[in-house]
């Protein structure tokens, strides 16, 4: 249907020198947000409830409102598409990737289009004063466009522009619907990775087409009962355990990790659960081995107790075996390279589940 047909007359305080433009709210169709959805009573989006979020921890109650693994999905054929995006007033944070939205496209009409793949970076100015607005034209062919929210960074509003005689769509459906859900750390959550589409999880989605919820929470992801219950009740294809570098230490993980397993497990007796140790980026980190062990120690129990659809993924395997030392920032936090490498290592697992 045509833009102009859809358009609910929405005005919004961006300045575009483009004429025949319609903007639209993205939570109206035919815009379809994944990994998101919007708080009515805090007035943005968030990644759970607050209710929830509250009782797991103050952190984790501040850091919901991070953006991490939203997106807005739609499929047009606009020449022009601009975004105006109403975020908390104030400077950014010192990385732009924290704060700054991806578009992808995608064409199977065309061999580089066949799978998601980057058009521009919308990036914010150093101070924000109530919401920045931001534009990138196309070639005009129909093609399906994926917006990825900021990784470390509230939204509270979000708006898309396209021509008013432009065709605009529902998205393609994924081919795995069904979301994956990812619990873990600041690296799940996309600290290190330059834009928001290079998280592990965005680039797993590009290759294998899957919806997915990023439950990373830096620093703050620490295996609480709580969160347990709260991702014990979502309805998912694939859990993904991934809190290790959170932990105080061993005996933490050895306290909580068989538990947060066990709560999953108790709602969805078949789901596959993968977990993940930390990736080990220096041979002489003396802490790494009795993590692993009380990580690996819930998957032993779990196939002892004639588990079958439990799966484990050594961190020490994550970045590869050559130049190790180039996959991190900070000896912790992981590099592009180190994101990639993470992600292929992981999507060879969820891959084989997802085609048994």
């Amino acid at each position: 249907m045509k833009a102009s047909e859809l358009s609910k007359n929405i005005s919004v305080d961006a300045k575009f020198d483009v004429p025949d433009l319609v903007w639209f709210d993205v939570k109206d169709a035919p815009f379809v947000v994944s990994g998101v959805y919007y708080d009515e009573e805090q007035k943005c989006y968030t990644r759970m409830p607050d209710s929830i979020a509250k009782n797991v921890s103050p952190n984790v109650r501040g850091l919901v409102h991070d953006t991490a693994g939203g997106r807005v999905r739609f499929r047009t054929d606009s020449t022009f598409i601009g975004m105006y995006a109403i975020m908390s007033d104030g400077t950014r944070t010192v990385e732009p990737s924290h704060s700054c939205f991806d578009i992808q496209r995608r064409n199977p009409d065309f061999e580089y289009l066949k799978q998601d793949t980057f058009l521009y970076s919308f990036i914010p100015p150093i101070t924000i004063h109530r919401g920045f607005s931001a534009q990138v034209t196309t070639d005009g062919y129909m093609e399906d466009y994926t917006l990825h929210m900021p990784t470390q960074s509230p939204v509270k509003e979000l708006y898309i522009a396209v021509k008013a005689d432009a065709e605009l769509l529902e998205p393609t459906p994924y081919k795995h619907p069904k979301p994956i859900v990812y619990y873990g750390s600041s690296i799940t959550q996309g600290a290190g990775s330059s834009r928001p589409a290079n998280t592990y999880q965005a680039i797993i989605s590009k290759h294998l087409s899957t919806e997915y919820y990023n439950l990373g929470f830096g620093g703050s992801a620490m295996g609480e009962q709580a969160m347990a219950d709260y991702i014990a009740g979502l309805d998912m294809s694939i859990f993904v355990c991934d809190y290790d570098h959170n932990a105080s230490g061993a005996e933490h993980l050895m306290a909580t990790h068989l538990p947060f397993y066990r709560t999953v497990r108790n709602a969805h007796p078949d789901l596959p659960i993968v977990f993940i140790t930390a990736p080990n980026t220096m041979p002489w980190y003396t802490w790494y081995q009795p993590r692993r062990d009380a990580i690996y120690n819930t998957y032993k129990t779990a196939i002892a107790e004639g588990d079958k659809n439990v799966y484990f993924i050594d961190g020490d395997t994550l970045f590869g075996d050559i130049d190790k030392d180039l996959c991190t920032v900070d000896t912790c936090h992981p590099t592009d390279l180190g994101i990639y490498r993470m992600a292929l290592t992981i999507e060879e697992v969820l891959s084989k589940i997802l085609n048994k």
